[in-house]
């Protein structure tokens, strides 16, 4: 049966994955407020469990890491094309990319309604190649006006990225909303008790990324080591070839050969990753959104030790439930996590205000109450009655 012109919402995302692991329950509120979900994205290894959720695949070519201008010209073409044939209600741009690209498709295909949700500027906001330099730059040109656009709408997931695109478009604040992710289910993600000590272990999940900092993260469990606390580091995750800063195999396997460092790989559940760890660490140079991996720690009842930066202090809150040290900075990250090590008391009251935190800002059934709201308001903005 054909899905009515009237109620298409296509997500446009660059990577099934992503979508499948981040934008899932957004999909599912908005089939739940009456939209007919399509999914725009490059296809690798979701794509059936993405139709297996009902929701129709349209297959991309586009590629996350090309960043060039013809590359970006010919990812406009495709989406202008998709957009035409498709003619949908309502396109969610899912990151900057998308938001960028399929913003000036939407426009030229004449979308009704368009809504942009920015999750971090990742790679240009830490990159200091003169490229990356040049797309920051344009990005920050352009982005107020392609996002904000006539009834356009911009889901942000910190306040820093609120603050930055209401001083560009200051008449446009209203339509700019800050949501906490998707939210953490937190029946799945629930407080565990520490594991026995020696060693402290301190636990990092995501992707193997320079801009994460994990050489940050290796360094300063050394420095520990050579202080003489007995410190494990588990890094959960892998390198992420789309990414430029993306970690190469032979540094890993160096990281791996270094006392106390488990390189764990993939890890499907990473409840067990954080069930087997003290602590929680993020050393991200910038650039993010609001990171998943803390927000499933928090929920867990893990303390944290991370940078200040944008968009990670929104969940860890220096004295309450996180320190936060300077990005860069490896051995205020080995002081802070020395005075973790030395606490278990102080890990104990970060740990439960950390979950307190997830239960009443970040949980799914929070955020889903909004997202619904969101969609059902779009509806009748656009004089679509609500199912």
């Amino acid at each position: 049966m054909p899905i009515p012109e009237n109620r298409k919402l296509i997500f446009l995302v660059t990577e099934d994955w992503y979508f499948w692991l981040h934008r899932l329950p957004m999909a599912r509120a908005a089939r739940d407020a009456g939209f007919d979900v399509i999914v725009a994205t490059r296809v690798a290894a979701h794509g059936e469990r993405i139709r297996g959720e009902g929701f129709a695949l349209r297959p991309l070519r586009w590629r996350r890491r090309s960043l060039g201008l013809w590359s970006g010209l010919a990812a406009v073409i495709e989406i202008y094309r998709l957009y035409r044939r498709e003619r949908p209600l309502v396109v969610q741009h899912v990151s900057l990319k998308p938001a960028l690209l399929g913003g000036i498709a939407a426009l030229a295909a004449r979308v009704p309604g368009v809504v942009s949700i920015i999750t971090g500027t990742g790679y240009l906001a830490v990159s200091r190649t003169a490229r990356a330099r040049a797309l920051a730059w344009s990005a920050r040109i352009m982005l107020p006006w392609i996002l904000l656009r006539g009834n356009a709408r911009v889901i942000v997931e910190n306040e820093d990225d609120r603050k930055f695109l209401a001083a560009s478009r200051p008449r446009a604040a209203a339509r700019i909303a800050v949501f906490t992710g998707t939210g953490v289910d937190i029946e799945r993600f629930r407080p565990v008790p520490e594991p026995p000590t020696p060693p402290l272990a301190v636990a990092y999940a995501g992707r193997m990324i320079a801009i994460k900092g994990v050489s940050v993260l290796v360094d300063a469990q050394q420095r520990l080591r050579q202080a003489g606390f007995d410190t494990r580091l588990d890094l959960a995750g892998v390198p992420d070839p789309e990414n430029p800063s993306s970690i190469d195999d032979a540094t890993l396997r160096q990281w791996a050969g270094l006392p106390g460092v488990r390189c764990l790989g993939h890890r499907e559940d990473v409840r067990a990753v954080w069930a087997g760890s003290h602590i929680a660490a993020l050393a991200s140079w910038g650039g993010e959104g609001l990171p998943v991996s803390l927000l499933e720690a928090a929920a867990m009842g893990r303390p944290i030790v991370a940078t200040d930066v944008p968009g990670t202090r929104e969940i860890a809150c220096h004295g309450v439930n996180a320190l936060l040290v300077p990005p860069g900075d490896s051995a205020a990250f080995a002081s802070a996590l020395q005075s973790l090590a030395r606490d278990p008391d102080a890990r104990h009251r970060f740990g439960a205000a950390g979950r307190q935190l997830v239960e009443e800002r970040f949980s799914d059934r929070a955020v889903g109450v909004k997202t619904r709201a969101l969609y059902r308001a779009l509806l009748d903005e656009l004089g679509v009655p609500a199912t």
